[in-house]
């Protein structure tokens, strides 16, 4: 299996396309009552639902992803809350990975409103990329949607190709190479470049790497004493054009996260619905990708601290509702090793669940006393159906809540198998 590579090409030459607020764009492409106006997506659209995706007129009225919604309608009555349209969103995004795809097979989305695309191999027939870069613009535009706008960075490498398509938004184009970078990064401070949190900035000035131009020339040791981590020179081997970020293997970990609401965390049985959402998330990438998890990882994030924890099944898994009772089982031993109360309750601001160190399907050593392998190709089977005819038209009893389907929630997260989910809808 191919490795992640830190290389330093300086022939490279990467592109990244980030789409501006890509959820409310989408439903004003598809309302044009909608269009001109300041709108919020959420989750939910009770008074204190989050609004997950303001559009450009919601933000430019100081409306932020984040923000309750009863809030944001006190600064901007105009406002107005949508609920998620999920379908309509991985929708909007095939098609654009399609456009992207005529250019360059290298095409990598990142997430439902982002991807990168790998020129390296192409610079000989493209030869100015500023106008390829309006001509994909100039594409989406017109073949997917007039309401979509998107930035577009370019750079050798992805985390700066990144960087640049957040210095002009919308509709920005802006380029970095090693003649403007000292420029471009002396005009930000450390908590602007990709990845970088409070937490991890505070490390960094504590040995007196106090801006992006600093970490950039610091000593590689230095980086990685401050940040506790080789983790840190990432940043650093970025910063000098190396590529880190390229993956060139199948997943090596999956991850599912949620934001919790005040008015979600008032009902424990909601909260622990959202988990079993995320554990079923999980489980549906683990079937596509024909893969099982020997290890799970759960975080928690409370108002007053965190918990989490590493567990092991003692058997390759993939069925959701086995992990979430490995999660609930962990979760009840840790708080009576504690004697904390239940540690599934309504202080929850932020779930989320991670599975990792997988196994070919078709290779994984099942139970010698239960024959799962039926189990396991029923599940195929059943994601197979939901892909061909929709989420909707076959649903697991664990799916169901008080009667009613799961809400599905799509986040900014990896969707490396979303082309195949579509193929067979588009």
């Amino acid at each position: 299996m191919n490795q992640n590579r830190i290389s330093k090409d300086g022939q490279a030459l990467v592109l990244f396309i980030d789409m501006n607020s890509f959820f409310a764009s989408c439903e004003q492409q598809d309302n044009y009552w909608l269009r001109g106006r300041p709108i919020g997506v959420c989750v939910y659209t009770g008074q204190y639902g989050c609004i997950i995706a303001p559009s450009i007129e919601a933000k430019k009225r100081g409306i932020k992803t984040g923000m309750r919604l009863n809030e944001a309608i006190r600064i901007c009555p105009e406002l107005v809350p949508l609920e998620t349209n999920p379908d309509r969103y991985r929708g909007y995004h095939v098609k654009i990975i399609k456009i992207l795809k005529r250019y360059a097979e290298d095409v990598i989305p990142k997430s439902i409103d982002e991807a990168v695309v790998n020129l390296t191999n192409y610079k000989l027939i493209y030869d100015d990329v500023s106008e390829l870069a309006k001509k994909i613009k100039k594409d989406i535009n017109r073949e997917v949607g007039d309401w979509l706008k998107c930035s577009i960075g370019i750079a050798p490498n992805a985390f700066l190709a990144k960087l640049a398509s957040g210095i002009k938004k919308p509709d920005g184009l802006t380029i970095i190479n090693e003649q403007n970078i000292d420029e471009v990064l002396g005009r930000l401070q450390l908590v602007d470049l990709p990845g970088i949190s409070s937490n991890m900035a505070w490390r960094l000035q504590k040995h007196g790497i106090n801006n992006p131009i600093q970490l950039r020339y610091a000593q590689p040791e230095k980086v990685k004493n401050a940040c506790q981590s080789v983790v840190g020179l990432y940043w650093h081997y970025r910063l000098n054009f190396s590529e880190v970020d390229l993956s060139t293997h199948d997943y090596k970990s999956m991850q599912a996260m949620r934001q919790i609401s005040a008015s979600q965390r008032e009902n424990v049985e909601q909260v622990e619905a959202i988990l079993l959402t995320l554990c079923t998330t999980l489980e549906k990438r683990m079937v596509r990708q024909n893969v099982l998890a020997n290890d799970i990882s759960v975080s928690i994030r409370y108002e007053d601290g965190r918990w989490g924890d590493m567990i092991k099944p003692g058997a390759p898994i993939q069925e959701a509702t086995e992990i979430l009772r490995l999660i609930k089982l962990k979760m009840k031993q840790s708080a009576l090793r504690s004697g904390s109360e239940s540690l599934l309750n309504n202080k929850i601001t932020s779930l989320g669940v991670g599975v990792f160190n997988f196994v070919d399907g078709d290779l994984a050593q099942f139970n010698m006393f239960e024959n799962t392998l039926r189990k396991d190709n029923l599940r195929k089977l059943v994601y197979d159906i939901k892909s061909k005819f929709g989420n909707d038209k076959l649903v697991k009893a664990v799916e169901l809540t008080n009667g009613k389907v799961l809400k599905d929630v799509i986040g900014f997260g990896s969707v490396k198998d979303l082309d195949e989910d579509y193929i067979m809808q588009l």
